[in-house]
């Protein structure tokens, strides 16, 4: 695992999962050598990601929500299907929300390559409204995209606008469709996210919807976060992994959400 970025992505995947990392088992666990590691711990210690220890690197409190540069490589292929089985739920000139996370930038993305949409040439043939920062800088360049941010107050870790000026811009706008990604969703607890502000802009965007579409791997199906987006009763579909175990993806089904697998 020669790449810096890519020993980055493993060692906080062993922090998030273990809280703490020693130099000689990372070393071991990635094939580097001691030195290796601990330039890498001290590299995410200066951008504050973890907090270095004697012989390794505790996880600190705010990397449960990591960048999205660090996050886009985990089940990088799942995702991208994922996005575009859900991208082709849209037609031409309709108005979509989307919030902000991994799964939900390849969305934009499939939307804004959809050759069918940009067929229209310079006329408006989408309109996409968001709260994330990163995907209104991707689509922003697309002539055929009318785009609409929300205002708000920026979160690092995720790049999306949060709070009370977030929310108030969506009062006044209807959507047909809003695609919500998610830290976990189950049957009992709905969509959920690590952070409150998150989940309160997402359930705001759900609410403005006619149909809500939920896209997530099968990594997030049956378990829960700290803060609810919305009830199961209030999704309308799930996108996932067509391999997603039967065992996650039936208790949705008999809920009544449609699952599209990708």
């Amino acid at each position: 695992m020669a790449a810096p970025q890519s020993r980055w992505n493993a060692l906080l995947e062993m922090l998030t999962s273990e809280g703490r990392v020693e130099v000689e088992a990372a070393a071991a666990a990635l094939h580097v050598s001691a030195a290796t590691i601990r330039r890498d711990l001290d590299e995410l210690a200066r951008q504050q990601l973890v907090t270095r220890t004697h012989g390794g690197a505790t996880i600190n409190a705010i990397a449960y929500d990591l960048p999205l540069r660090y996050k886009v490589a985990r089940n990088a292929p799942e995702k991208k299907r994922i996005a575009h089985a859900a991208a082709g739920l849209v037609k031409a000139g309709a108005v979509v929300g989307l919030n902000g996370g991994t799964t939900t930038t390849e969305v934009a993305r499939a939307l804004a390559t959809r050759a069918d949409l940009r067929s229209h040439g310079t006329e408006t043939s989408l309109t996409v409204v968001t709260n994330a920062l990163n995907i209104a800088n991707e689509l922003v360049i697309r002539r055929h995209v009318k785009l609409v941010v929300t205002g708000g107050v920026a979160r690092p870790a995720s790049y999306e606008l949060i709070g009370p000026l977030a929310t108030e811009l969506l009062a006044e706008i209807t959507l047909d469709h809003v695609f919500i990604g998610v830290d976990a969703i189950d049957v009992a607890h709905g969509a959920t996210a690590h952070h409150e502000g998150e989940a309160s802009i997402n359930r705001a965007l759900t609410r403005r919807a006619q149909q809500v579409i939920v896209v997530a791997d099968f990594s997030k199906l049956g378990k829960r976060a700290f803060a609810r987006i919305c009830p199961v009763e209030d999704i309308n579909v799930l996108v996932t992994n067509q391999d997603a175990p039967a065992e996650l993806t039936g208790p949705f089904v008999a809920a009544g959400v449609e699952i599209v697998p990708a």
